[in-house]
This record gives structure tokens, C-alpha cells and sequence, in this order.
């Protein structure tokens, strides 16, 4: 496969999900804030450097995750399926931010609220 063949298909898929990457990351920070705010004020005592850090790191592997979605995206859209999958790789952003979603809540509790509660 040469590089213009990859050209259309890496454009389409940027197209689709670069947008969307600001969604998910509002989601996952939407969740963040919620599960501080439920905690407070608990969760501002437990605030330090090292878990702002922590916060960060995951922040950036939750980024990195969002990338493989590039990886299924290439290799439908250079297959016979391509029309459909494009009609449907919606599906795909929902199982994804759920997934991220539902981590980033057991993070977000378990550093945020006492061991206790």
C-alpha cells in the first residue's frame, strides 16, 4: 500500500475523531470534577502535587487510549466495509467513553473520598 492510498482514509479518520477527542476529554474531566466535588471536603485535603501528577499522568494514558481508535478506524476503512463501518463507528465513541468513563470515575473516587466512606 502506497501513501496515497492511506491519505483519504488517515484524512477521514482524523476528520472524525480529533473533534470528537474534546468531547471525551470534557467527559472524563466533567467526571473528574464531579466525584471532587462530591468528596469535598474531603477530596480538598487529599489534594496534593503527587496526586495532581497522578491526575495528569492519567489524563495523558487516557489520550494515548482515545488513540486506538485510529487503529480499528484504518483497518475498516480499508476494507469492504468501509461505507458502513463510517455510518456506524459512532458505536465505537460510545463503548469507548463509557469504558474511559467508568475508570475514570473508580480513579476519580478512590482518590478523592476517604477510605471509609
Amino acid at each position: 500500500m502506497d501513501a496515497n492510498a492511506l491519505r483519504e482514509p488517515a484524512t477521514d479518520a482524523i476528520r472524525y475523531w480529533e473533534p470528537r477527542r474534546l468531547v471525551y476529554n470534557g467527559a472524563l474531566f466533567a467526571i473528574v470534577l464531579a466525584c471532587f466535588v462530591y468528596g469535598y471536603p474531603s477530596s480538598g485535603a487529599a489534594l496534593s502535587v503527587d496526586k495532581t501528577l497522578l491526575l495528569f499522568i492519567l489524563a495523558v494514558l487516557a489520550n494515548v487510549a482515545y488513540c486506538a481508535a485510529y487503529v480499528v478506524d484504518l483497518f475498516a476503512q480499508n476494507s469492504e466495509y468501509r461505507g458502513l463501518w463510517r455510518r456506524y463507528r459512532w458505536v465505537l465513541f460510545a463503548i469507548g467513553l463509557s469504558f474511559a468513563g467508568a475508570l475514570t470515575r473508580f480513579w476519580s473516587l478512590g482518590a478523592f473520598l476517604p477510605a471509609s466512606r
